[in-house]
């Protein structure tokens, strides 16, 4: 796959029914629409298409250098003392409700893809987070006692509820257990009284 989309060309063909491909060569997206498709239509799905392969570029690109990998590895030693053992982590760009995700059966923590453009000791405490989850699959009063060994998790997590997806307010009365530890709740302006 090419790393970088230059422009986009749409391609109309009268022997497209249902389908739409995309590809890029040479820089350029050529997307292939049904030539029913009025200009507005065969535009969404240009756009709907850059988007997409995009995503897919930057992801590919993000995970080529082995920095995550490096980064996990060198957080797992200072605060798990290297015991921790993980088959996989990397950067995915299907994950828009959540920062992170950790599946302790396969062992695998997937970072949502925005994480890349913020503070590293933002990227630091969401990948302390997951490493967590390999001890504690949940977020019980252990598995903060573990995140908060983290010494910057406080203001990763007020940084992260400053950029999230939805209003702080409305996050910390759906699921408070995400975002405010024990440790900080007496401390948080959202905890429940």
């Amino acid at each position: 796959m090419e790393n970088v989309i230059h422009s986009v060309q749409i391609v109309r063909s009268d022997r497209r029914v249902k389908t739409i491909s995309a590809q890029v060569k040479d820089g350029v997206l050529t997307v292939s629409v049904p030539s029913r498709f009025s200009d507005a239509e065969a535009q969404r799905w240009a756009d709907r298409m850059r988007r997409r392969l995009s995503l897919r570029i930057e992801k590919a690109s993000l995970n080529e250098s082995n920095g995550l990998e490096r980064r996990a590895q060198r957080l797992n030693q200072q605060y798990f003392g290297g015991a921790l053992q993980y088959a996989s982590i990397s950067y995915v760009s299907n994950q828009n409700s959540r920062w992170g995700s950790c599946s302790p059966g396969s062992r695998r923590i997937r970072l949502s893809h925005r994480l890349a453009n913020m503070p590293a000791f933002v990227l630091d405490y969401v990948i302390v987070h997951e490493l967590a989850h390999l001890v504690e699959p949940n977020h019980s009063r252990r598995f903060w006692k573990l995140v908060n060994r983290y010494p910057h998790a406080e203001r990763a997590i007020g940084f992260l509820m400053g950029v999230g997806l939805v209003p702080a307010q409305q996050r910390a009365i759906e699921e408070p257990s995400l975002f405010v530890s024990p440790m900080l709740e007496e401390q948080s302006l959202f905890a429940s009284a």
